[in-house]
């Protein structure tokens, strides 16, 4: 469930207005108790926060710009559950402002226009405009915010689970401050399960339920610092208990067979796993990439997307220091098709097994970043005559290929023939693995050639 969908009531209030219309809420009073465990167990101020401490340790920068009441635009970056929202309304009642909430996905540019003309109408008001899921508004829309942004008519706070160098307008990102919300680790989780069960305004405690540690520990974990998720799963469990039952191992059998990995596929999930595999591959740590790639496949990943990584991964990054990893790679993205899944993950373990632990050399890639620099910064080399193709009459006439050494009638291949009119190196292989003997055979043809040069390429 994301951040949008959980109701945005705030203790104390009335049945809700429209979202344009709402004013800031108490810091104290009871939260309706239809509501979700997990809205009812938000913060209520910024000291009952959880988590983040990065950015919410005493005398950091946003605590300082609350206590102030002085702070511009705010945008929350992290994964769901982490609590964006939370902190959103955290800061609303701790300065007192009217908070007005709208969801990116649900929201247009007619409610968004009215928004902030209420905004600008009720300048005493201090308006604080909460967008969840800032993400998904276009570049109009989210050009629309920048003049009452600028005027200061709203104070906009925006969140997001995607990045933001992505996917918002830099003229907003470069107005407002950004934070990194960390996924909440599982002892956040857990204190905040125990204040849920004992709690019996806003928790549990009415129904008298215990859980051991343990077991609490266990459904944080499954949540992968989801608090969220946490505090609904709890809400579930209970309420299928009779009262003053123990929460056992058992009841989370069903959570663990039903636990989804968080993978949002061509998102940013998708971008930050797969980085991360290829650098483990390419650090030569097997055990980080083949959990990376346990990962990708649980999340439904394209199994020939991760093929497609591996045969370029072979050329990037291992190149002529193992020279059967571009086949091996090549054999497995073939596998992958005509075997397909769930079979090809064996494949897809075996290659990146293979390319984890095969001696690395990037010296392909930097040959030809060199070889395109040269080109890119340098007049463009032609042809020597010696080497240009022979074929016809002109060709012949204008003297092509005249001088040209025939390699293989010298020792080793090797006539001294230049075949550059202005030679270049460009290509330095790395001393590791298959490639330490090719610095070898190149360093013996070097002083060959310059002897042959020396001598006057005579054929032997």
């Amino acid at each position: 469930m994301s951040d949008g969908e959980q109701s945005d009531l705030f203790a104390g209030e009335e049945p809700a207005p429209p979202a344009r219309e709402r004013s800031a809420p108490a810091a104290t009073g009871r939260r309706p108790a239809t509501q979700p465990l997990a809205a009812r167990m938000r913060p209520r101020t910024l000291s009952e926060m959880v988590g983040q401490e990065h950015i919410l340790r005493p005398g950091g920068l946003l605590p300082r710009l609350v206590a102030s009441n002085r702070f511009g635009s705010l945008i929350f970056y992290g994964p769901p559950g982490s609590g964006k929202t939370s902190l959103a309304e955290a800061i609303a009642r701790d300065t007192g402002s009217r908070f007005v909430r709208i969801n990116a996905v649900m929201s247009n540019v007619a409610e968004l226009r009215d928004v902030l003309a209420a905004a600008r109408r009720r300048p005493e008001a201090a308006t604080i405009l909460f967008i969840d899921e800032l993400h998904r508004f276009n570049k109009s829309q989210q050009d629309l915010l920048l003049p009452d942004v600028e005027e200061g008519s709203v104070r906009l706070i925006g969140a997001t689970t995607h990045n933001p160098g992505f996917y918002v307008n830099p003229t907003l990102l470069s107005r407002s401050h950004l934070f990194r919300l960390d996924p909440l680790t599982s002892a956040h989780v857990v204190a905040v399960l125990k204040r849920a069960l004992a709690d019996p305004e806003r928790g549990l405690g009415g129904r008298g339920c215990t859980a051991a540690d343990k077991v609490l520990l266990d459904l944080a974990n499954l949540c992968d610092g989801d608090l969220r998720r946490a505090l609904n799963a709890l809400e579930v469990i209970v309420l299928s208990l009779p009262g003053k039952t123990a929460v056992t191992a058992a009841e989370l059998e069903i959570f663990a067979r039903e636990r989804r990995i968080r993978y949002d596929a061509n998102e940013d999930e998708h971008y930050d796993t797969i980085s991360a595999f290829i650098k483990s591959c390419r650090g030569g740590d097997p055990d980080a990439a083949l959990y990376w790639l346990a990962k990708m496949l649980a999340g439904d990943e394209d199994p020939r997307f991760i093929a497609r990584r591996l045969v370029i991964l072979a050329s990037e990054d291992i190149g002529l220091a193992d020279p059967q990893a571009l086949p091996l790679a090549v054999a497995a993205h073939h596998a992958v098709d005509f075997i397909g899944l769930p079979e090809a993950e064996l494949t897809l373990a075996h290659a990146t097994l293979y390319i984890a632990t095969a001696a690395k050399s990037n010296s392909a890639s930097q040959a030809l970043a060199a070889a395109k620099a040269a080109l890119a910064e340098q007049p463009v080399q032609a042809v020597p005559i010696h080497l240009r193709d022979t074929g016809g009459q002109a060709s012949k006439r204008m003297g092509h290929g005249k001088d040209y050494l025939y390699s293989h009638e010298f020792p080793e291949a090797i006539s001294g023939q230049e075949y550059l009119t202005k030679p270049l190196t460009l290509y330095t292989p790395k001393t590791t693995g298959a490639e330490a003997a090719i610095a070898e055979r190149l360093a013996r043809w070097k002083k060959l050639k310059a002897e042959r040069q020396r001598q006057g390429r005579q054929k032997p």
